[in-house]
């Protein structure tokens, strides 16, 4: 006889399995990738060091990153069947959706590279595949917004770490040594954090044992919500809304007088400062600039108000607050904000795709009827 267990709204801290692949401590303001702090290796570590270390469980020696270096970047080319489809999604619709434009896209490219499903593949196929996803990933988001700006996709250069990378395909321009390092090391703390929305997405599909990509646009689709990855924009929008630094106080008040949800501000898991909030505070004022001194204004403004409207709720700023300042003094575009988080945390999704491959088990939860009651089924003799 089964049992039923009620759990909380959201799965709120419901365990629903075991990672070696990090956790957040709500509660301490800490997070970590594997056995090491994540604050830690965005300021001291590259990306590929990073995603060596979510795919292979340790970090790599010099000539292992050099190799890892060599294997991605022919991965980051775009097959020409994949290619020439580009600008007719780039132009779909009459607003610009870069996550509903890459959920399209890797399909096709699931469907040209002939993915196996997880079910059927081996542990080196399945890596070869989240590898070839991870890789493609900046090159598909950039073409698509060149094409919809009237501008020529560009090819990646084998030159460029993968934030170089990133900023060149975008915008056409080699970034210089201070913007590279300051997207890396939000891409960097941005690669996985704990069981979202997203990554439980991810490994649901998953566990069905369907293709990599299937589980990957699972959790695009999930990301894409502005409660999720969808708002860096919008927490920079606010300050556009704000203005000036004496309409703080009046503009919050508003804000949560209409019981609106000030983005940028609160998290699901952190009940103190957002650490990836604090590095990339500490970016942005190294980055300085007018943007900066009027943004920590408006937070710290903001978090006072909270603190007298909600006693006890302990609402600070959030990554997305500042990561929509740094991304917009590194000459991003804000339409590729979302895109910026999706190009790291693909890579997040793709560690726990494989992780979850491993187990042969399906997810499947159940529900707790409350609609009207159906007829008793009457027994035949």
């Amino acid at each position: 006889m089964s049992t039923t267990i009620n759990v909380p709204p959201g799965l709120r801290n419901v365990v629903v399995t075991e990672t070696t692949l990090g956790d957040v401590r709500g509660d301490e303001g800490f997070y970590h990738y594997r056995q090491y702090s994540a604050i830690d290796l965005a300021k001291s570590k590259t990306l590929e060091d990073v995603w060596f270390l979510m795919f292979e469980g340790r970090l790599p020696t010099a000539a292992e990153r050099d190799r890892f270096v060599t294997e991605l970047a022919p991965l980051r080319v775009l097959p020409d069947e994949v290619r020439a489809v580009l600008p007719a999604i780039a132009s779909a619709g009459p607003v610009f959706n870069p996550l509903a434009g890459l959920r399209t896209v890797l399909s096709l490219l699931a469907a040209v590279r002939r993915l196996p499903p997880l079910w059927d593949a081996d542990p080196v196929r399945r890596k070869a595949d989240a590898m070839l996803v991870c890789a493609v990933t900046p090159t598909i988001l950039a073409a698509l917004y060149r094409l919809r700006e009237g501008q020529e996709p560009l090819e990646p250069r084998a030159d460029l770490n993968a934030a170089a990378n990133w900023l060149y395909l975008v915008s056409g321009v080699e970034p210089t040594a201070v913007q590279a390092a300051a997207i890396e090391h939000y891409l960097v703390a941005t690669v996985d954090h704990g069981f979202n929305a997203s990554t439980f997405t991810a490994r649901v599909i998953a566990s069905t044992g369907a293709d990599v990509v299937s589980a990957i646009a699972g959790a695009i689709g999930a990301f894409s919500g502005p409660l999720h990855g969808g708002a860096p924009d919008r927490a920079l929008a606010s300050l556009d809304e704000i203005g000036t630094p004496d309409r703080i106080d009046a503009w919050v008040r508003a804000k949560v007088s209409a019981g609106d949800r000030i983005m940028g501000f609160g998290h699901a898991v952190y009940r103190t400062e957002d650490p990836r909030s604090l590095m990339l505070r500490d970016i942005a004022r190294g980055l300085g600039g007018d943007l900066v001194d009027f943004a920590t204004t408006v937070e710290q403004h903001i978090v006072d108000v909270l603190a007298e409207l909600k006693p006890g709720r302990n609402l600070y700023a959030n990554v997305e607050f500042y990561a929509g300042v740094v991304m917009e003094l590194c000459g991003l575009p804000r339409a590729m904000f979302t895109p910026t988080f999706a190009v790291s945390r693909v890579i997040g999704w793709s560690a726990n795709i494989l992780e979850q491959s491993s187990d042969p088990k399906i997810i499947r939860p159940i529900a707790t009827y409350v609609g009207p009651q159906p007829p008793v089924p009457v027994m035949q003799a």
